[in-house]
Order: structure tokens, then C-alpha cells, then sequence
């Protein structure tokens, strides 16, 4: 993963998207480098990412780093899901070296999330995507995929901020009403309205895809026995392994021409029970599946 993705000044390329790097992708790389118990390459995404990307009015990271751009961080925003990455990444940090700068670092972050990104709507506390351009006229949107819910738990055990517990709990009960369509499963991108109904959000095809393929990975790693799971189990049971399709449009019921493989399998797997051991990352790989093939063999720890 090291050689195909980090460059030596610490940044992580995403070879799927033009080479670009995004928060996601610093915090994966540092929860990878927690599990190897590599330090000095821990140490480069991190601080490569408070230096370029950190957000010195929010204290939250903009989201996206375009190296061809001759501004690379021309969108201001976040995205809720690196910055809470980064700081899960950074806990495990401390736990793992005894540095507490490293947690201290990991506390003004979630700080900043609660500040900034955690709001009550529809009787729900929800963690906005991002904090710009979310919020909108009688409806929030929200993307399933950013409830990372080991996290959470991990902040709620370290600040006992009832907040987290909060978070948990309502994005549990969220998702169990976000199934779409004849799958039954949340999209990518949802929309809540104000009233409390949840539909697939306008603006994004609305279907089960790349994002919302991190659903039932951060709910295993969470918990294995989550009914969550249930829904998940039934869509992937139904296809044989390898003729399982990429993604689904829940609106159609059309299915991606193409199946998955690499990383998304690994997640598939991991949903369904079965262990597919160490991960092995082959040329065919993208960042985005290599990324999802090493979170699924962390998890699996």
C-alpha cells in the first residue's frame, strides 16, 4: 500500500480520482500505520495534513488537496468523515506510542466536529458531512458513509460526552429506516426532511454504491451481531460471490454492468462473516479498493 499510494512528503494519492488527495484518504493511511506499529510513517500523513490542510478558523481540514491546481485547496470545506478518521487515527496514536500530543490533537478535532458539524434535526443529532452546503431549506443531506461508528465509540469512551452517545444511537436508528427501493438498502447520499422522512438526496444518483459500501463495514467493525447487518447479509446473500454487482440504483432496480471486486469483496466479506485474511494489494487495485481491503483486515484485528 506504502509503495503504490504514499509519496514521501506524507501525502496519499488517490490514483481512481487524478491523483488527488482528500482527508479520507490521510486518515486511512494513518489508522493503517497505528496497526503496523510504523510511527515514522505515521508521523508524515499527519503532520502533512496539519500543515496543508488544516483549517485555522474552524480547526478542521479542508477536504481536498489538487497538487496540479496552482491553489490545491481551492474548496474550504471539510468532509466530517476525514477529520473523524484523523482523530480516531490520532487516539489509537497515543494508545499505541504514549505521546499525548498526539490525543490532545485528536481532542481539538472532535471539539471541532461538535462545534461545527454536529447538529439536532428532525428529532435526530446528526453529524453534517461537511459544514458548509449541507444544511438546506426544509431538509439536511447527509451521507451514510461518514458515520463511522468505531470511532464514535471510541470518543464517547475517551470524552463520556453524552454527544457521541447521541450520534450512535441516531445514526443506528437512521439507517434502519434509509433502506431504499426493492434492495432496501441507504444511498449514498440521503436526504432527512425536516418532518423526519428520509429519501435518496437529489443531486446524486440514487443508488448503493462507493460510498455507502462503508455502511456495513464501520457497522461490523462496531459490532459483528448489529441487526444492521441483516439487510446487507440479504442483498450480497442473494448474488454468488463473484457476480455480486458494484452498485445498485434503488429508484430502477438497475444493477452496475460490472461486479465487484478488490476491496468492495473484502467488505462484502467481512459483512458476511468470512475472514479473507491478510490483505493482498495487486496492480489491479485503486487506491479506493486497495484502502477498503486494508480498513477490512484492520477491522478484522
Amino acid at each position: 500500500y506504502k509503495a503504490r499510494f504514499f509519496k514521501p512528503e506524507g501525502r496519499i494519492v488517490d490514483t481512481g480520482n487524478g491523483g488527488v488527495s482528500h482527508t479520507e484518504g490521510q486518515g486511512f493511511a494513518m489508522l493503517m500505520a497505528v496497526a503496523n506499529d510504523d510511527k515514522a510513517t505515521f508521523d508524515k500523513p499527519w503532520q502533512w495534513t496539519d500543515r496543508r490542510l488544516k483549517n485555522k478558523e474552524n480547526g478542521l481540514f479542508y477536504w481536498r488537496y489538487n497538487p496540479a491546481e496552482s491553489n490545491p485547496v481551492a474548496d474550504k470545506n471539510n468532509a466530517a468523515d476525514g477529520d473523524v478518521l484523523i482523530a480516531w487515527a490520532l487516539l489509537k496514536a497515543d494508545a499505541r506510542w504514549h505521546d499525548k500530543r498526539y490525543s490532545a490533537a485528536s481532542d481539538a478535532i472532535t471539539k471541532a466536529l461538535i462545534d461545527h458539524s454536529v447538529i439536532r434535526y428532525a428529532g435526530y443529532r446528526v453529524m453534517l458531512p461537511g459544514v458548509q452546503g449541507f444544511k438546506l431549506e426544509g431538509e439536511v443531506v447527509l451521507n451514510p458513509s461518514y458515520f463511522v461508528f468505531p470511532a464514535w465509540q471510541a470518543f464517547a469512551r475517551r470524552s463520556h460526552l453524552p454527544v457521541w452517545r447521541d450520534l450512535i444511537k441516531d445514526g443506528k436508528r437512521l439507517l434502519g429506516k434509509m433502506g431504499s427501493g426493492k434492495a432496501n438498502l441507504p444511498t449514498d447520499w440521503v436526504s432527512l426532511a425536516s418532518g423526519g422522512k428520509l429519501a435518496p438526496a437529489k443531486g446524486w444518483p440514487p443508488r448503493m454504491s462507493y460510498d455507502a459500501i462503508r455502511v456495513p463495514l464501520y457497522v461490523a467493525w462496531s459490532d459483528k451481531q448489529s441487526p444492521l447487518l441483516t439487510l446487507w447479509k440479504a442483498w450480497f446473500g442473494q448474488f454468488p460471490r463473484e457476480q455480486t454487482p458494484a452498485w445498485v440504483n434503488v429508484a430502477t432496480n438497475e444493477y452496475a454492468p460490472y461486479m465487484m471486486e478488490g476491496g468492495l469483496l473484502a467488505v462484502r466479506d467481512f459483512t458476511m462473516g468470512q475472514s479473507s485474511g491478510e490483505p493482498e494489494i495487486t496492480s489491479k487495485d485503486d487506491y479506493y479498493s486497495a484502502s477498503l481491503k486494508m480498513l477490512v483486515w484492520i477491522a478484522q484485528q
